[in-house]
């Protein structure tokens, strides 16, 4: 029994320090057994929550795939100089930037070296405010100056 006593001293903590140690272990809900099997207490604790996480992942909560904000769906009339990349229907800002986009890239219109840069071609430069070169990150918020409600 004496080399016992030795070992839990060597570890740093007497008899008392077990106690206080899987007392503070029950408050928290951890019990040894717990800290051995890997999954059992995590599928437990799941399935008293709800078990939300565990059928679709982000969307399960909102009952179904990703839905889109109708902000962004809502079709929106694009300026005359906007119009004349975009196309002059109504439609949504998604389908405007994912149009300027193809136009940017179509004409070649990034800078080589800095991919965030926009060089503004004739028909861009109205849209950009008479800029020659905007951020990707501007371009976003010069369009949107070119856009009314319908």
């Amino acid at each position: 029994m004496a080399t016992a006593k030795k070992g839990a001293a060597k570890k740093g903590g007497g008899s008392a320090a077990k106690k206080s140690g899987a007392k503070s272990a029950a408050k928290k809900g951890r019990g040894s057994a717990a800290k051995k099997s890997s999954g059992s207490s995590r599928s437990s604790t799941s399935a008293k929550r709800g078990s939300s996480r565990s059928a679709g992942g982000r969307g399960s909560r909102t009952g179904g795939q990703g839905r889109a904000n109708a902000a962004f769906m809502k079709a929106m009339q694009p300026s005359p100089e906007l119009a004349a990349v975009v196309g002059d229907r109504p439609m949504p800002r998604t389908e405007i930037t994912k149009r300027l986009w193809d136009y940017i890239k179509k004409n070649n219109l990034q800078d080589a070296k800095n991919r965030r840069q926009i060089n503004a071609d004739d028909r861009l430069r109205p849209v950009f405010g008479g800029r020659r070169n905007v951020t990707m990150f501007e371009m976003t918020k010069l369009v949107n100056n070119h856009l009314k409600d319908t």
